[in-house]
């Protein structure tokens, strides 16, 4: 006992008393990381391609100097392909844009005239372009938008004679304007890949058409010709842009 007091009594006076429970630190708390959600962002240029079917409704209606009268309807059909280049910018849920995009396409389809019987009014569309801006909600990866704008398409129309086979008059320019609206569903399932589909009506509303003797370039016909298109397409793009952030 007496050399327990003689060793505590040293080691106070070197200034290394025992340590007690008290004296010990208190382990300090390090708070965990919050944790971060990420959020798709849909900023930045796309370039992509997409395919799908189109359908075309043609009506012809024979007029002056002709004789007055509808010659009745046909459907074209057929598969389309193209491309597709544009911008988007975000803010919060919103997604704003501007997009070219342009389409060969294959539609075919005729009709017997109702007003001239033994000759065919046939029609196919070759192509089509579009430029429009868009509007979207996104929900993080998910963007659903519509869109709306300027349509070109370039559609041939024929009139065939039954008997033989041979075109009796052919159409000059092919080339029409009009207006597109539309709407798409589009996700992102990588960084800066996305996926969607998207339905669009081409409105083009009623033009007058001359058709001409192929041989001599003669007068033969004047049609009006109402041909409104739809489409449906599968669409893939790649983005260049920030394709993720942290949000806490």
């Amino acid at each position: 006992m007496k050399k327990f007091l003689l060793g505590t009594v040293g080691l106070i006076a070197l200034g290394m008393a025992p340590a007690s429970a008290a004296d010990l630190a208190a382990r300090p708390y390090t708070k965990a990381p919050p944790m971060i959600s990420p959020m798709y962002d849909w900023s930045g240029f796309y370039l992509g391609v997409n395919g799908g079917w189109g359908n075309q409704r043609n009506c012809f209606t024979s007029v002056a100097p002709f004789t007055l009268g509808a010659e009745g309807c046909h459907d074209t059909d057929g598969g389309v392909a193209g491309g597709q280049i544009g911008y988007r910018w975000q803010s919060a849920a919103w997604v704003f844009g501007l997009e070219a995009q342009g389409n060969w396409a294959d539609l075919r389809g005729s009709n017997e005239s109702l007003l001239f019987p033994g000759s065919t009014n046939r029609s196919e569309m070759n192509a089509f372009g579009l430029f429009t801006g868009q509007v979207g909600w996104a929900w993080n990866n998910t963007l659903l938008y519509v869109k709306g704008g300027a349509a070109v398409t370039d559609t041939r129309h024929d009139i065939i004679t039954d008997a033989t086979g041979a075109v009796f008059g052919q159409s000059g320019d092919s080339t029409q304007w009009g207006g597109v609206l539309g709407a798409g569903l589009e996700f992102g399932f990588a960084p800066n890949w996305s996926a969607g589909v998207e339905y669009d009506h081409i409105f083009m509303g009623d033009r007058n058409t001359n058709f001409a003797d192929p041989a001599t370039g003669a007068l033969v016909a004047s049609d009006r010709i109402s041909g409104d298109v739809d489409l449906v397409t599968v669409r893939v793009n790649y983005r260049w842009g920030g394709p993720v952030i942290g949000r806490y």
